[in-house]
C-alpha cells in the first residue's frame, strides 16, 4: 500500500486556473422525466474528466471549472437530478444513486468519450466510487476529496452527535429545531418537515439542515451558519435527506468498502483534510488501505470544503501531474 503523504501549507502548491466559460452547454433528457444540465470546458479534443459535485443536491459552480488546465483537459460538469440548473427542481422522484450512475453513462456516450478521469468530493466521491465499481472499464483514474461512503456510522457521526461534540452551539441550534422526543433520529425528524405540505416550513428546515453542514465545512470556521437561499437550500436538504433516509440506495451498509477489489486496476488519488468534521479522515484511510493503486494526501491544515486552500491547491497539483504523465506517454509513443 502506498504511503500516506501529509501535505503542509509550507509545501509548494498550484494555483487554480483563471475563470472561464464553457465551450458547450446543453440540457439532456434523462429517464423518469428529469432534464440534466451539462457543460464542457477546456478544449474539445482534450483529455476527458467528469466532475461529480457534492450533496447530493449541491450542484456545480463556476469555480469547479478551475481545477483543470484548459489547454489539456475537456472537463465535463453536470448538475445531478433535482438540483442546480437541472429540473424538476428539488424533485426526489426517480432520483436514486443508480439513476445518477446511469446518467453519467448517458452523458459519456452522448459526448463520444471512451474513458475518463472521475473527479469528485464528499458525496461526489461516493458517487465516483460507485460509478467506478459499476463501470470500471470506463474509468481512467479517480481523483477524490473528503471521502464519504454512505455508511450508517458516517451518518451517525454527523447527524447523531459526534460532530456536535466539537460544535455544541451549532449542534443545539440544529437539533433543537425539532421536539426532544424526535432528536434520537434527526434524519427522520427533518424528513417529516422537508417533505411536509407546508413549503414555508420546508424552506425553514432546509436552511437549518444546510446551515449545520456549512458551519462545519471549513477549518477556520467562525461557526457562522450563513444564510443559503431558500431555493438552493430546499433542493440541497431534500435531496440529501432523501438519499440518507434510504442509505444511498445501496444493497448493504458498507457496500462501497465491500466492492473495493473492483478498483484494483484503477489508480486513485485521495485528498483529505486532517480536520474534516463532515467526513472524518478515518473513512479515506480505510478506502486507501483497501485500494493498492491509491495514494492518500492528507492536508494537515484543512477541513472539508473544496474551497479550503490546501485542498484546492492539492487537487490542481494532482490534475497537473496527470497531465504531465499523459504528455510523457504521448511523447514516448511518437518518439519510441
Amino acid at each position: 500500500m502506498p504511503e500516506t503523504q501529509d501535505q503542509s501549507s509550507a509545501a509548494p502548491r498550484r494555483s487554480l486556473y483563471p475563470p472561464r466559460e464553457p465551450f458547450r452547454q446543453q440540457v439532456m433528457e434523462m429517464t423518469g422525466g428529469h432534464r440534466v444540465y451539462v457543460e464542457e470546458c477546456g478544449i474539445k479534443n482534450g483529455t476527458p474528466v467528469v466532475v461529480l459535485h457534492g450533496g447530493p443536491g449541491g450542484g456545480c459552480s463556476p469555480g469547479m471549472r478551475r481545477f483543470f488546465d484548459p489547454r489539456h483537459y475537456r472537463a465535463v460538469l453536470f448538475d445531478q437530478r433535482g438540483c442546480g440548473r437541472s429540473s424538476p427542481h428539488a424533485s426526489v422522484e426517480n432520483n436514486t444513486t443508480w439513476d445518477l450512475v446511469e446518467d453519467i453513462e448517458r452523458i459519456r456516450e452522448a459526448l463520444g468519450i471512451e474513458k475518463w478521469t472521475v473527479f469528485g468530493g464528499s458525496w461526489g466521491a461516493t458517487l465516483a466510487l460507485i460509478y467506478a465499481q459499476t463501470h470500471p472499464q470506463r474509468v481512467e483514474a479517480l481523483v477524490l476529496r473528503g471521502v464519504f461512503t454512505m455508511t450508517q456510522a458516517e451518518l451517525n457521526w454527523f447527524y447523531g452527535g459526534g460532530a456536535g461534540a466539537f460544535w455544541p452551539d451549532q449542534w443545539r441550534a440544529f437539533s433543537h429545531m425539532v421536539p426532544a422526543a424526535e432528536r434520537g433520529d434527526l434524519i427522520a425528524a427533518y424528513h417529516k418537515r422537508l417533505f411536509g405540505p407546508d413549503e414555508t416550513e420546508q424552506v425553514r428546515f432546509a436552511r437549518a439542515w444546510a446551515g449545520w453542514e456549512s458551519a462545519l465545512a471549513v477549518l477556520n470556521s467562525s461557526g457562522n451558519r450563513g444564510a443559503p437561499s431558500g431555493n438552493y437550500a430546499r433542493a440541497f436538504a431534500r435531496l440529501e435527506n432523501h438519499y440518507f433516509t434510504h442509505g444511498g440506495f445501496l444493497e448493504v451498509d458498507g457496500q462501497i468498502h465491500r466492492d473495493m477489489p473492483k478498483l484494483a486496476e484503477i489508480p486513485g488519488y485521495i485528498v483529505q483534510g486532517r480536520y474534516d468534521m463532515v467526513c472524518p479522515p478515518v473513512t479515506a484511510t480505510k478506502i486507501h488501505a483497501s485500494w493498492p493503486g491509491s495514494e492518500l494526501r492528507m492536508v494537515t491544515d484543512a477541513g472539508h470544503a473544496l474551497s479550503e486552500p490546501g485542498i484546492s491547491e492539492e487537487l490542481v497539483l494532482i490534475m497537473d501531474q496527470l497531465r504531465d504523465k499523459a504528455r510523457v506517454l504521448r511523447q514516448r509513443v511518437l518518439n519510441p
